[in-house]
């Protein structure tokens, strides 16, 4: 299975080490956001890590719903159980919940289709910044901290029309920020394309923190310092 390298199975339970939720944030997602290196001041694993955990052990299924609750952190012991609401939950040994997913519908468990749609979704979602979060940030004339960029992931959802993907992509159809004093609201709005055909689509929403007025400057660094990142990591692998 893909997942193999980005987490490590601890009975019923699991970790995923800073390095190995670096790793799949790199490699899997194009996301060369600080707050996933190991060494972060307020590391945190990606939730699309824990996003593709949960289709890979339950399935895909004809509708579902993905709310973050909190920020997991390096080697926190994890379970992925399914609660008396029906809900899947990742929580962790003290109890403490750090995603709940509602599904409905008819569930593929066939594993070329999951990953299909996994990589597809995690690709898309990495290229949030700067492909999508730079113009929305500039239209509004406001940014985040360029010396603590905070960008949460707080929910996302989707429904197919079919579960039979065999090549799967996204594509963005909308974007919006709502800004309400030092906090942006971020809906991304896709469809979902299997051999050419619109086969469903999803929305997926993101807070941005510590809002200030936007500085070109500043915005034009923190870009440049991504793309040096990216082109850092591709040399070395």
């Amino acid at each position: 299975m893909f997942l193999d390298s980005y987490h490590t199975q601890a009975g019923a339970s699991f970790r995923i080490s800073a390095k190995q939720a670096s790793d799949f944030a790199k490699r899997v997602a194009g996301d060369f956001n600080p707050i996933h290196d190991p060494g972060a001041r307020r590391f945190c694993v990606p939730g699309d890590l824990l996003f593709a955990l949960v289709l890979s052990r339950f399935g895909l299924s004809r509708h579902m719903d993905f709310r973050f609750r909190s920020m997991v952190g390096d080697g926190t012991l994890l379970s992925l159980d399914e609660n008396e609401a029906g809900q899947l939950v990742v929580r962790d040994d003290e109890g403490k919940g750090y995603l709940e997913v509602s599904r409905e519908g008819d569930t593929n468990l066939d594993a070329a289709a999951i990953e299909a749609f996994t990589r597809c979704y995690v690709a898309f979602s990495g290229k949030n910044f700067p492909h999508v979060l730079k113009p929305l940030l500039e239209a509004q004339g406001v940014m985040f901290n360029p010396k603590r960029p905070l960008v949460i992931y707080d929910s996302m959802g989707f429904s197919l029309d079919r579960l039979d993907l065999t090549a799967p992509s996204l594509e963005l159809v909308d974007s919006s920020l709502e800004v309400v004093g030092k906090r942006g609201d971020v809906r991304l709005e896709f469809r979902i394309i299997d051999r050419g055909e619109s086969v469903g689509r999803g929305s997926k929403k993101l807070v941005v923190s510590g809002l200030s007025e936007y500085d070109p400057a500043a915005m034009d660094d923190i870009v440049a310092e991504f793309y040096r990142l990216k082109a850092a990591y591709e040399r070395s692998h």
